[in-house]
């Protein structure tokens, strides 16, 4: 009887190892935005129209990678909520850990090749409404970790990406454009920001292969 408790035990603490790094992997991505069909319906929805212009657009306007809490930013805390294994210094930065990008499945073991992307483009939302809000507004656009607008992604991925929409630039990875498109049309949905026709044509797209 004893052998067998002491076999059970074992066995459940090995259970245990393999399912805490899953759990935690579970939880290394923003906040997960509605289903396809849900996103469907808020594509829908959103106002379709031309593209506003640029004039007066400053990324200053977009207060970014605030202070999060203690000595953490944004930036620091999405590449540790989206990481494996991180570890920080003193001052929050990222000194150690893992991050796969989901735009193109590429690992990385340094937070210098990571870019916290903003889904939505700081640019793209100034020209699809942003422009006419608060700048406490736009913090909170810029800063958002309650939706799925942030995510640690491959440097010069997200440069390549740059301030384009969805019918100018998709993942490399096309495996992830479903949750790409999902992700972007939740937070033009939240945030009210309207869209072009190429662009709702684009994310359309996408969604068909969710």
């Amino acid at each position: 009887m004893t052998g067998i408790t002491a076999v059970t035990i074992s066995a459940l603490s090995a259970a245990a190892s393999l399912v805490a790094p899953l759990a935690s992997a579970a939880l290394a991505a923003p906040p997960p935005p509605p289903g396809a069909s849900e996103a469907a319906q808020h594509l829908a929805g959103l106002t379709v129209e031309a593209e506003g212009s640029l004039t007066g657009y400053s990324r200053e306007k977009f207060p970014h990678w605030i202070t999060q809490s203690g000595t953490c930013n944004t930036r620091e805390v999405v590449l540790k909520r989206d990481g494996e294994n991180v570890q920080t210094d003193a001052s929050c930065a990222a000194v150690s850990g893992t991050w796969k990008s989901p735009y193109d499945g590429a690992t990385w073991t340094q937070a210098s090749d990571i870019d916290i992307d903003h889904m939505v483009p700081l640019a793209e939302a100034w020209r699809s409404g942003a422009s006419a809000w608060t700048t406490s507004r736009r913090q909170a656009f810029a800063n958002d970790l309650t939706s799925s607008q942030l995510w640690a992604v491959t440097d010069n991925v997200n440069q390549a990406k740059g301030d384009k929409d969805p019918a100018k630039w998709s993942p490399p990875l096309s495996s992830f454009r479903c949750m790409y498109a999902r992700s972007w049309i939740d937070v033009k949905y939240r945030y009210d920001l309207a869209i072009d026709s190429a662009e709702k044509t684009a994310l359309n797209g996408m969604l068909g292969s969710c």
